[in-house]
């Protein structure tokens, strides 16, 4: 529109014929479309279209659109100056455009948004509840399945098909996954609780003995307190045995059920030979007259309870210092350490009288231990509930040269990722009696 109202100052400033200056103007307003047009010249005025009465005075300028009053309508009114160029004609170009217009736009789209609003606000709110119903339907099923699980009435448990959606899907995954650890602690709970009764039910049954027999002495001496030095030294030296044989049995119990609840998180890597240098030091400062060699190489790890095959040694080495000795000689023990494959092999070797073969299964088991044993018959069964909680393997083989008892320890040597699922046994029950029936499984050979 300015370059029309140029156009037109120029031929107005130049005189031109009429008609030209007329095809100018129809120009102008022709472009101005609907807007109503003035154009100010220097000497002359064109006005066309809608717009207020030339009294009415306007701004100085409005070169942002600004409103107008004149009576009782309202304008926007929007201006800007034009120059002719080489022919020095000036003028100032307004545009008026009547402000009903769009307060009629205004009403006509406020009716049309809050019709559009009634139309569309209970179809969307229906179309959503039915797509919010479809899209649930998988969570209230599997609500509906949980809420009919109760794990203390029933074994059964959350049986899901994949709904494709992941929400529902994961949901159900974490459901299987707290019911499958409530099993697990349920489990461990029950197991607990029965190694606790049977850890009664043995102590009560096996203390029984040396507690009726520390109670017969202590009766002689009660009643014979003038009892003679000889005897009375024998009744004492009695107490003792009974009074050692008591906590010896005390201890291993103790034992035998820390290994039944030790946890996964409790075992690491270990380094046999600081076990075996360990264990060995302390049995040769025990036992001074006895003779411990062998030969334990550093660098043999295994996974495994440190506690724990601290026990498997100390009990081997134990019982070949006790068993081991012959017509009252001190005891002499080889103790050897070795990597054999992806294995490492313990070895104890003891000089004493040996086990017949037909009795090297079941010096495993608990409370089996020849007539004049001093020990509670329960440190082998340690052994082998060690070595079957680090998935070894325990067997008795004859000596390679004369009498005596041979042990052969075998465990896994780590090698590359430890799979600690693979660690614990999924049944530990050795401190449970069950009538007819060995403790838990272990690898048990004869030669």
């Amino acid at each position: 529109m300015a370059r029309d109202a140029r156009g037109l100052l120029r031929a107005s400033a130049a005189d031109r014929p009429a008609a030209v200056e007329q095809a100018r103007e129809r120009r102008l307003f022709t472009s101005a479309l609907d807007v109503g047009v003035r154009l100010v010249g220097s000497g002359e005025t064109f006005t066309g279209g809608p717009q207020p009465d030339q009294a009415v005075p306007l701004p100085a300028s409005a070169p942002a659109p600004v409103t107008l009053r004149a009576g009782g309508d309202t304008w926007r009114v929007l201006s800007t100056r034009v120059s002719a160029g080489r022919s020095g004609a000036r003028g100032t170009l307004w545009l008026f455009a009547p402000d009903t217009a769009s307060d009629a736009q205004l009403r006509l789209v406020r009716k049309r948004v809050v019709t559009v609003a009634l139309l569309a606000a209970p179809l969307s709110g229906l179309l959503a509840g039915v797509v919010a119903g479809r899209a649930s339907r998988p969570l209230r099923r599997l609500r509906d399945d949980a809420n009919g699980l109760d794990p203390r009435t029933s074994t059964a448990r959350l049986d899901h098909t994949p709904t494709r959606i992941v929400e529902v899907d994961d949901l159900a995954h974490t459901l299987q996954t707290v019911l499958s650890r409530y099993d697990e602690q349920a489990a461990r709970t029950a197991e607990a609780l029965a190694t606790a009764r049977s850890f009664a039910s043995a102590a009560a049954h096996e203390l029984r003995t040396p507690l009726m027999s520390m109670q017969t002495n202590l009766e002689i001496l009660s009643e014979h307190p003038h009892l003679p030095g000889p005897d009375r030294e024998e009744v004492l030296d009695d107490l003792r045995r009974e009074h050692a044989r008591l906590l010896g049995l005390l201890v291993m119990l103790r034992e035998l059920g820390r290994g039944d609840l030790v946890e996964a998180d409790a075992f690491g890597l270990v380094d046999l030979a600081d076990v075996v240098e360990a264990s060995t030091r302390e049995q040769r400062h025990r036992h001074p007259l006895a003779l411990i060699t062998g030969d334990w190489p550093p660098g043999l790890r295994v996974y495994g309870w440190e506690p724990g095959l601290r026990t498997v040694v100390d009990n081997l080495l134990t019982n070949a210092l006790v068993h081991g000795s012959v017509d009252g000689h001190p005891a002499r023990v080889d103790v050897t350490l070795r990597a054999n494959g992806g294995h490492a092999v313990l070895v104890v070797t003891d000089q004493g009288p040996g086990i017949a073969p037909q009795h090297r299964a079941e010096v495993f088991e608990r409370f089996k231990r020849r007539p004049d044993s001093p020990g509670s018959g329960l440190g082998l069964t340690l052994v082998a509930q060690q070595i079957d909680l680090h998935r070894g393997r325990v067997r008795i083989v004859q000596p390679p040269v004369g009498a005596g008892t041979r042990i052969e320890v075998v465990l896994p040597l780590v090698s590359g990722i430890v799979d600690t699922e693979a660690t614990l046994p999924l049944q530990r029950n050795w401190m449970i009696t069950t009538a007819g029936r060995q403790p838990q499984e272990f690898h048990k050979e004869d030669s």
